[in-house]
This record gives structure tokens, C-alpha cells and sequence, in this order.
């Protein structure tokens, strides 16, 4: 129904943080600026939203005209609510999880080099 929104706010929340804080102001090639690793997590969340959009358009549930989500037509809101609190916030969840993950395997891997470049 609506579920793709739980990721939408997640992305909209990221770039409000991501705009907010200030730029890392050293050039440092040891390691990614925070910064970055955000503009990831909000391209994550931008993608997964687009993916369950999309999803829904296929299926019928978002339609083109007002009030768009066929579930508000329906006079299925609550369903609708109890969908994107469920469904949404476990795929932003997820998500998430899955970008923690990245930023530690990037992490990994930089430490790796240095260590690398520090032996020889």
C-alpha cells in the first residue's frame, strides 16, 4: 500500500543530517568522510523506495490521480498506517543494517591498505 514511504522518510531524514553537519574539512585519505557514507545510505534509501514504488504501481495500489494510494480511496487508511509502521520501518531496518555492513567492510578494507602501504 503506502510502505515505500517508511524508506522515503529515511532518505529525507539523511539528507537533512547529511546538509546539516558540517563538512569534514581535512582532506584525509585514510579514511571516508562521514559525509559520504551518508550520501550512501541516503542513495540506499532513495532506491529502496523507488524499488517498493514501483512494486506498488504494478500492482495497482498507487494510482495516478488523487488521493494516489488506493488504499486512502478504499477507506483503508488504518490498514495502510499499520502497513508502512510494519513493512516500511523493517524494510528502513534493513536498510540500514545493510549500510552499517558497508561502512564497516569500507572501513576493513582502508585499514587493510594502509597496513598494506605502512609494510613495504
Amino acid at each position: 500500500m503506502a510502505c515505500f514511504t517508511g524508506p522515503l522518510a529515511g532518505a529525507a531524514i539523511t539528507a537533512v543530517i547529511r546538509h546539516c553537519m558540517k563538512k569534514d574539512t581535512e582532506e584525509r585519505t585514510d579514511s571516508i568522510p562521514m559525509s559520504e557514507k551518508l550520501k550512501w545510505l541516503e542513495k540506499m534509501f532513495l532506491g529502496g523506495s523507488a524499488l517498493l514504488a514501483f512494486e506498488h504501481i504494478w500492482h495497482g495500489e498507487i494510482i495516478f490521480s488523487f488521493p494516489f494510494l488506493t488504499a486512502v480511496k478504499n477507506g483503508e487508511t488504518m490498514d495502510m498506517l499499520k502497513e508502512i509502521a510494519t513493512v516500511g520501518s523493517a524494510m528502513t531496518g534493513l536498510i540500514f543494517v545493510v549500510w552499517l555492513g558497508m561502512v564497516a567492510a569500507a572501513n576493513h578494507i582502508l585499514k587493510q591498505k594502509k597496513a598494506a602501504a605502512v609494510k613495504e
